[in-house]
């Protein structure tokens, strides 16, 4: 595990004194645009009795920081996004408003996508098994799984999923986002109560919210912290009844996509002997990505899964395919294949996204070239981490984490950063504020197993050259 190093405090009052400067600025412009330019305006005001779709407030921020440096997200890409991605170059005339192709392809090296092991192809053994798939068996059932929609395929991949995560059942859902937000909702509801980690993703947010169930949340990766919400709310129980609560489901992240950080699984389950609490992992980033078979967070610390009651994960981070799965017991899986509203209601999971998945985990599984990706992953990402920080830069994220997340603070910065090094080659994302605290604005690497040591010690050098004239380290 590496410590986070904080920033120094004249950065953080620098990075404040920008946002400040930038919010008035922009209330400026609003004053000046609403008095003579009330044309532009008329969207953000009462208009033959209707009110606004989108209020004035709420707008501000996309109107006049995220339309700054809008050009640096959403941009456009042809082909397979692998170890390279070719973007559609374009330009605009309105400073970001709206943007024009220009004809030209760029290839950049791809330090934004989550392919981690490398999965992502348009030629190899995943590819010839998807073709052969759709040409013997279509692309798409059109009836939901709980009617019609199950093939001997979801069977056979859901065997596949169990047996790789080490449960006893799975379930797969076609959706990432769906998989979290509508598995809690079927878990808990009114008189449970969800002890939530604070950086846990938007889908497990989403999901909670949904259940009506009582939520609680908790510092990032603190146990001590844990263990005092869990205490109190077992001591006091419900709120006004003080009857004891339900059930109480604690969910966290294997490995977390922003911070580069890995959940503390065997305290997790010391706590979980201690308060008899139920236990939710989202692998969806630690899954294939973690461990030395790439069985994810329970690999990694030699845990038995049965100890962990949920495992959820997707499939479009190291199996280069799309959805989800749930693994537990026969009992969980059974009843949320009842209740469980993407199971019921949505479309089952393409034939061509079923056999990727069902080939990449087979690579996984096996003994050489699976285990060369695993390892190439693993040494890629302690490699890129370390020369960042030797380097200088503040640099967030555990040993192992293949998400190296690198500090930018100054909002000037997200842009100037993401720009220099499109400008190189090299494409990555780059977060700020919402999705980010206000201080932590960050360029995001992804590695994966595709990147060469030649492409790292490339990227290294540009990233070090762009880091000195940002004044980054």
């Amino acid at each position: 595990e590496h410590k986070m190093e904080n920033a120094p405090l004249i950065i953080l009052m620098q990075t404040y004194l920008n946002w400040f400067v930038l919010i008035l600025l922009g209330h400026l412009r609003d004053i000046l645009g609403k008095t003579f330019k009330k044309s532009e305006y008329r969207y953000l005001q009462m208009n033959e009795g209707y009110a606004p779709l989108v209020s004035d407030f709420d707008s501000f921020y996309t109107r006049r920081l995220y339309m700054r440096v809008r050009d640096c997200w959403n941009r456009p890409v042809t082909g397979v996004a692998s170890r390279t991605v070719q973007l559609l170059d374009r330009t605009t005339k309105d400073y970001n408003r709206t943007f024009q192709l220009t004809g030209k392809i760029s290839e950049c090296l791809n330090f934004a996508s989550y392919n981690y092991l490398g999965f992502s192809q348009k030629t190899g053994p995943c590819a010839d098994a998807v073709q052969q798939a759709a040409l013997e068996r279509g692309l798409v059932s059109t009836t939901p799984r709980a009617e019609g929609g199950t093939s001997d395929m979801h069977a056979h991949l859901e065997r596949l999923v169990a047996e790789f995560v080490g449960k006893e059942a799975a379930m797969v859902v076609s959706m990432g986002f769906a998989t979290n937000s509508t598995t809690i909702p079927a878990l808990v509801g009114k008189g449970c109560l969800i002890i939530s980690d604070e950086l846990n993703h938007s889908s497990i947010v989403f999901g909670a919210r949904l259940s009506e169930a009582s939520v609680r949340v908790f510092k990032h990766n603190s146990m001590q912290d844990l263990h005092d919400v869990l205490r109190e709310a077992i001591s006091q129980g419900q709120p006004r009844t003080h009857r004891p609560w339900k059930k109480i489901l604690v969910v966290v992240e294997g490995l977390y996509s922003m911070e580069g950080t890995i959940a503390n699984l065997p305290e997790l389950l010391r706590l979980k002997d201690q308060f008899k609490f139920y236990l939710y992992v989202d692998e969806a980033h630690s899954i294939g990505a973690l461990g030395e078979h790439g069985g994810g967070i329970c690999d990694l610390y030699a845990v038995d899964p049965a100890r962990v009651d949920i495992l959820m994960g997707t499939f479009t981070k190291s199996f280069g395919a799309a959805g989800g799965y749930i693994a537990a017991s026969k009992n969980v899986i059974d009843h949320l294949k009842l209740r469980n509203h993407a199971y019921v209601y949505a479309e089952p999971m393409p034939v061509p996204v079923i056999q990727q998945v069902l080939t990449s985990m087979s690579i996984i599984c096996g003994e050489e070239e699976g285990r060369w990706r695993i390892q190439q992953l693993s040494d890629n990402s302690h490699y890129f981490a370390s020369q960042l920080r030797k380097m200088g830069f503040i640099v967030y994220g555990d040993r192992g984490s293949p998400v190296i997340p690198l500090l930018l603070f100054n909002p000037g910065k997200i842009a100037a950063f993401s720009r220099e090094l499109l400008k190189c080659g090299i494409a990555v994302c780059v977060v700020g504020y919402p999705a980010t605290s206000i201080i932590s604005s960050r360029a995001r690497f992804c590695l994966s197993a595709s990147h060469t040591r030649e492409d790292i010690d490339r990227a290294l050098k540009i990233i070090n050259s762009v880091g000195d004239v940002l004044m980054l380290k």
